[in-house]
């Protein structure tokens, strides 16, 4: 995804912040009118002492926003930019009561999680990192979901390069965090961006004129839910990200995005067309003077539309036994100890209730430690 504006990541542009921004570790870079913090990939923050002089941040602002040919004033106390990999928003102080503040965050063309990681770290169990792999292969539409900051693009990020290279992909962001093109070289893919012009709506829909086999959408906020449903109703595949704190409240979470515009059908939509969430965690601790980020997968669920009636089946991931029924489809990848589609467990029990499904759980964290200054 390509940027036109004219900021340049160099020393003469960026000053005393260009260390910071050539440091692939360090994720946010943060001046709150006061004092500079930075915040690192294992999510450990730290002041620094830099001479963040009134001369300097002006300078820094002008600079901006003259590259990007916007004003900011008290008339437009916002000013927001960016660059391939760099994402920088500055307040006015006529706003900021507490003085002129930036954010300036990265977002670099790389995966950070790996399969050795993932498992070493008790990011996922293997059996867990198996099953969503083979959820991709099977092209099921999936869903990640967490809080602000959890990691649910990362791991979104990661499991889409199991996407077969001859499957175009198409990625729709607002900032370029995705980079699919740059992590996936040679698989097949279209990058929009949206604006003003180029809503996300809009973006959904051109997507299908451009034979997508998936379409990737950094994030799901607001009633562009209501072409994503009907994109994934054609047949096209896909991955989103959403902000919620248990899989079982995405079908909510998607209802009250479509408001008033939400189709009387909207809710069996969801259940027909999305097939499984993930929920992605994160704890931050302080151990032996140590600050880092624990990030695992909490949750897994299977949404189906069966005989007219919606279920959310829960893969339990707090019990350390498996289920063993027969599986199909997706669940073959766990091998002898099976989890299974909630369809398949009730076809075997009739009317009972299914009993719960289980994948180990991991939980740890894929960054990092690093010492406390």
């Amino acid at each position: 995804m390509k940027n036109n504006n004219l900021i340049e990541e160099t020393k003469d542009f960026f000053g005393i912040l260009y260390p910071y921004v050539l440091d692939d570790n360090i994720t946010d870079i943060d001046y709150n009118g006061s004092r500079l913090w930075i915040t690192y990939s294992d999510n450990y923050r730290k002041c620094v002492n830099e001479d963040m002089t009134d001369d300097f941040t002006d300078k820094f602002c002008a600079r901006v926003s003259n590259a990007v040919s916007k004003p900011f004033n008290k008339q437009y106390p916002v000013l927001e930019a960016e660059t391939e990999f760099l994402r920088i928003t500055i307040v006015h102080e006529s706003v900021a009561v507490s003085g002129r503040c930036f954010c300036i965050r990265k977002s670099l063309p790389s995966v950070r999680l790996t399969e050795e990681t993932m498992i070493e770290s008790e990011f996922c169990s293997k059996e867990t990192l198996e099953f969503l792999k083979k959820c991709i292969r099977d092209k099921k539409n999936i869903v990640f979901c967490g809080e602000p900051g959890a990691g649910k693009t990362e791991c979104a990020k990661f499991f889409s390069r199991y996407i077969e290279s001859d499957e175009k992909v198409i990625t729709i962001e607002d900032n370029a965090e995705w980079h699919y093109s740059l992590i996936n070289e040679g698989k097949d893919c279209i990058e929009l961006k949206v604006s003003d012009i180029v809503d996300y709506s809009l973006a959904i829909k051109t997507c299908l004129r451009l034979n997508p086999k998936w379409i990737m959408l950094s994030e799901v906020r607001s009633s562009e839910v209501i072409h994503l449903l009907e994109c994934f109703s054609t047949g096209v595949k896909g991955i989103t990200t959403i902000h919620t704190d248990d899989v079982r409240k995405i079908p909510d979470r998607m209802l009250n995005m479509a408001g008033a515009d939400a189709r009387t059908n909207m809710e069996n939509d969801i259940y027909s067309f999305i097939d499984v969430g993930v929920l992605v965690k994160r704890r931050d601790i302080k151990k032996n003077g140590r600050h880092y980020a624990k990030r695992y997968i909490e949750q897994i669920c299977l949404f189906t539309r069966e005989d007219g009636a919606n279920h959310v089946d829960m893969i339990d991931l707090d019990t350390p036994s498996f289920t063993s029924v027969e599986a199909t489809d997706s669940t073959d990848a766990l091998g002898n100890n099976e989890a299974i589609y909630a369809g398949d467990i009730r076809s075997d029990l009739g009317d009972r209730e299914p009993d719960i499904v289980s994948i180990r759980k991991g939980g740890g964290t894929y960054y990092e430690e690093k010492e406390v200054i």
